[in-house]
């Protein structure tokens, strides 16, 4: 005899091992701004400037939340952790240096499968910036 099916719309698919035909999910962090010492031109050194910071982490194929708890899927704060830690020290030339950056440290996490990451500078002229998306290594 199998266990009845949940009829709770939280609980409906929540498995640690989701079939793939459910799609993709994605944890994101959308127009963030943050004050960064960064920036190539003599200007930009030594002061900080803000940049708004959109950055999607897209989960591997099976990783769903399981049980309603945070331990079966990466968490938004361990990227918002990693860019205050990139962007605590020295100072950085490129928002593309800090982009891949942040991919990598991602990317680290095996759950995750793929980053975009777009960084904006909001000062010094019309917003401009970059983005770029990362995927994880093939392991052969």
């Amino acid at each position: 005899m199998t266990a009845p099916k949940s009829t709770h719309p939280i609980q409906a698919y929540a498995t640690t091992k989701a079939p793939e035909a459910l799609g993709r999910d994605c944890i994101f962090i959308k127009d963030w701004v943050i004050d960064c010492n960064i920036g190539v031109y003599a200007e930009e050194k030594g002061v900080t400037q803000k940049v708004r910071l959109s950055i999607d982490a897209y989960l591997a194929p099976n990783v769903r939340a399981a049980q309603d708890d945070m331990e079966t899927v990466p968490s938004y704060t361990d990227i918002i952790d990693a860019v205050n830690d990139l962007t605590s020290g020295d100072h950085i030339n490129l928002i593309e240096t800090l982009a891949e950056a942040i991919a990598e440290r991602g990317l680290a996490n095996p759950r995750i499968d793929a980053m975009r990451i777009r960084i904006e500078k909001l000062e010094r002229g019309p917003v401009r910036g970059v983005e770029i998306y990362r995927t994880r290594p093939v392991q052969l």
